[in-house]
């Protein structure tokens, strides 16, 4: 059976926090989240276009100011969450930058490195308590089918410092996003209450690609139609992994058509070097020093 929006279940009685929310998969996922009754936070960079979005959404809504590219945003906003919100149900860590040209982030990282993984590595790890005493909730983390392009963790180059490609540069951080899933699904098995899954949207007609290089652009606009899904499709998988009371901690889901770049959402799997257990730890202890930020789960051993 194809899943559709029709298979959320109701989130009455749910709080949910999607970051980037204002614009594209984010609003498509919170909207629906919160037309089945669940309480969202939009949490985004800009909060006038956040207040326009939440205008338009049907439901529950509040707006909560979160710059993914400053640590000292992530740790306000996360402040101002827990003073807000003694419980979550929900993070469905969803933002991200493609594409950009060589930038970094106001802690020196590189921005998409900075944005995508280390930002929402911080932030989940700074409201991670609150969600560990609430059972069925889970953590929702965004990757992409770009992480199997040139994607590697370049340990001795994270920041691109001798030479950047964005290509690659994207491929790492979105590498990155399934390596947190999976070794933080890891360390919250013991707990049982919580979960870490990750999802995919294909190819979705969002603002995302507008850094595209230029030699590109004009032949994905043409093409475009033909391989691209709208956001309202592309936000599917997301909600399945956030909603689907069927989904288990450490699974990734993305579309069911050819190369999974549109349809409905289903299981999927991601690169071979994303299972790399050691790798995966070593990612979570370079980005606990740099970010500063300390998980309260552990790390478990790793099964043979």
């Amino acid at each position: 059976m194809k899943w559709t929006e029709q298979q959320i279940p109701r989130q009455d009685g749910r709080v949910a926090v999607v970051t980037g929310a204002n614009t594209g998969l984010g609003f498509e996922t919170a909207r629906r989240l919160a037309e089945r009754g669940a309480s969202v936070v939009l949490a985004v960079r800009d909060t006038e276009k956040g207040r326009l979005a939440a205008a338009r959404i049907n439901g529950d809504l509040s707006v909560r100011e979160l710059d993914l590219a400053s640590l000292e945003s992530v740790r306000a906003a996360a402040a101002g969450l827990r003073a807000t919100h003694p419980r979550i149900d929900l993070l469905i860590n969803n933002a991200g930058v493609m594409y950009v040209p060589r930038q970094t982030t106001r802690d020196g990282f590189e921005l998409q490195f900075g944005t995508n993984h280390l930002g929402h590595f911080a932030l989940t790890g700074l409201l991670l308590d609150l969600l560990l005493p609430v059972p069925g909730s889970r953590v929702v983390i965004v990757s992409s089918n770009g992480h199997r392009i040139r994607g590697a963790i370049h340990f001795d180059d994270l920041q691109w410092d001798r030479s950047y490609g964005r290509v690659a540069a994207y491929g790492q951080s979105k590498l990155a996003n399934l390596m947190f899933t999976y070794e933080l699904q890891r360390r919250l098995a013991a707990h049982g209450t919580t979960v870490a899954v990750a999802a995919h949207p294909g190819i979705s007609n969002t603002e995302l690609p507008r850094n595209v290089p230029a030699v590109v652009r004009r032949p994905l606009t043409w093409i475009a139609p033909v391989i691209t899904q709208p956001a309202t499709a592309g936000a599917l998988p997301t909600l399945r992994a956030a909603t689907d009371p069927s989904v288990l901690g450490g699974q990734y889901y993305g579309p069911d058509g050819l190369a999974e770049a549109r349809g409905y959402p289903r299981l999927v799997t991601s690169s071979p070097d994303s299972y790399d257990v050691s790798v995966q730890q070593r990612l979570w202890a370079v980005s606990e020093d740099l970010t500063g930020v300390r998980f309260p789960v552990g790390r478990v051993a790793a099964t043979a």
